[in-house]
């Protein structure tokens, strides 16, 4: 087998300054809240199907209602950060600074910890294990296909401060 490396092969240095630049985004291709949205329609739908309750009735309005504020309370706060630079919140756009401050001083994701929050609060106030069972496969999908697109676009966007960033503030919390 007849291997060279890229700096002795003109044909493969020749076909890395040919290819065309990265585009200025992350690359994720569907937003994000419809995956969530999606997730708590058919987690509903299910539970209209197959009911399955755990926590007693007193419990999940005020919970439920409860984990709602909080998330959209966070919404706030991490949109209000957003705004304060001028930034976009759709990972299909690109980004013109690096947010670190209000919520994110604590977490890198705030916005994937609202809707995450948002889910679950409305799983609970509707008493429903189906809608926040569906929170797993969601988390799975926002984390491998939604956020490594985003740490790698903003690693190679903002470099070192990202990187910087990245060290000090944890993905989730």
């Amino acid at each position: 087998m007849n291997q060279q490396s890229p700096q002795t092969s003109p044909d493969l240095a020749d076909s890395s300054t040919s290819a065309s630049p990265e585009p200025d985004n992350s690359g994720v291709r569907f937003p994000p809240p419809l995956i969530y949205f999606a997730a708590i329609l058919i987690g509903a739908v299910i539970d209209r199907l197959v009911p399955i309750r755990v926590l007693p009735a007193g419990l999940t309005g005020w919970l439920g209602g409860a984990l709602v504020l909080l998330a959209l309370i966070l919404a706030g706060l991490s949109f209000r950060e957003f705004g304060k630079v001028k930034a976009t919140i759709r990972p299909d756009h690109p980004v013109s600074a690096l947010v670190t401050t209000g919520p994110f001083r604590y977490s890198r994701n705030p916005l994937y910890l609202v809707l995450s929050t948002l889910q679950v609060g409305i799983g609970i106030w509707m008493n429903s294990v189906w809608v926040v069972a569906f929170l797993v496969p969601v988390l799975v999908w926002v984390r491998w296909r939604v956020i490594a697109l985003e740490e790698r676009y903003l690693v190679r966007k903002f470099g070192q401060d990202y990187l910087d960033y990245q060290a000090k503030v944890r993905r989730w919390l």
